[in-house]
């Protein structure tokens, strides 16, 4: 399967320019011209998959508890930053849909809740992108997450994400069906770098807010990146890298 990998994501949406992980942030990502957007998706206390980066509703909006423990009715009136609100997965993804975009969706399962999390965001991932041309990819820090969606949407891409890449990464990888590494840009190492080229495995580093740095991975090898400052790569976001992926 020949898939296109653009260099640059928009990180949680809009990155620091738009309220994190709302449609504001994806239609922001639009209107710069990214064609990729990355988002978190975790279960309401209803199980309802939405899409927020923390366990508790603090950081980033006006209310108070852990996501896993509020009802939809108590999340949905919550304001996530200039009167937005939390969206559900399903809007997000229609989103994505109707603007062509590619979705790097990262299931982050609150602590006790990789199961139930992975099943219903595989499942609906899967049934979402039904037919489309450009699938998603499912990311995760959760191994046990990346087993459930490879077993329950196996056509769906996808990348193993850490923050330390462990010694056997790529057993890992290869254990889980995935096709991209997901790690942090700070922590990168060369010899990492060297057995993913060996393997044409892609590599994907966040978060990467400054042109050096991007300039410093590209030159390194690195075949994507997320970034919170999507005003400084806008000029960018038409550079692709084609992939062969199995399938």
């Amino acid at each position: 399967m020949n898939w296109m990998l653009p260099r640059w994501f928009a990180h949680r949406g809009g990155g620091t320019l738009a309220p994190e992980n709302t449609l504001a942030g994806l239609r922001l990502a639009v209107a710069m011209g990214y064609r990729a957007v990355e988002f978190d998706v975790m279960l309401s206390g209803d199980g309802t998959p939405v899409l927020i980066h923390d366990e508790t509703v603090e950081r980033t909006t006006n209310g108070r508890g852990a996501v896993s423990e509020l009802s939809d009715s108590a999340l949905f009136e919550l304001d996530a930053g200039g009167g937005e609100r939390i969206p559900r997965f399903a809007d997000a993804a229609d989103f994505c849909l109707a603007h062509r975009l590619l979705a790097n969706v990262e299931i982050k399962p609150a602590t006790g809740f990789d199961g139930a999390t992975a099943q219903i965001v595989a499942r609906m991932t899967a049934s979402r992108w039904c037919g489309a041309a450009m699938k998603p990819l499912i990311s995760s820090f959760s191994l046990a997450a990346l087993e459930i969606a490879r077993d329950l949407a196996p056509e769906i891409p996808r990348g193993v994400l850490y923050e330390d890449v462990p010694a056997d990464w790529l057993s890992e990888l290869r254990r889980l069906g995935a096709v991209s590494l997901h790690c942090d840009a700070e922590r990168l190492s060369d010899t990492v770098l060297a057995e993913a080229a060996e393997a044409a495995v892609p590599v994907l580093c966040y978060t990467v807010n400054s042109e050096n740095q991007a300039k410093h991975l590209v030159d390194r090898g690195v075949s994507a990146m997320f970034t919170d400052r999507l005003d400084l790569f806008a000029g960018e976001t038409t550079a692709y890298k084609a992939l062969h992926l199995p399938g």
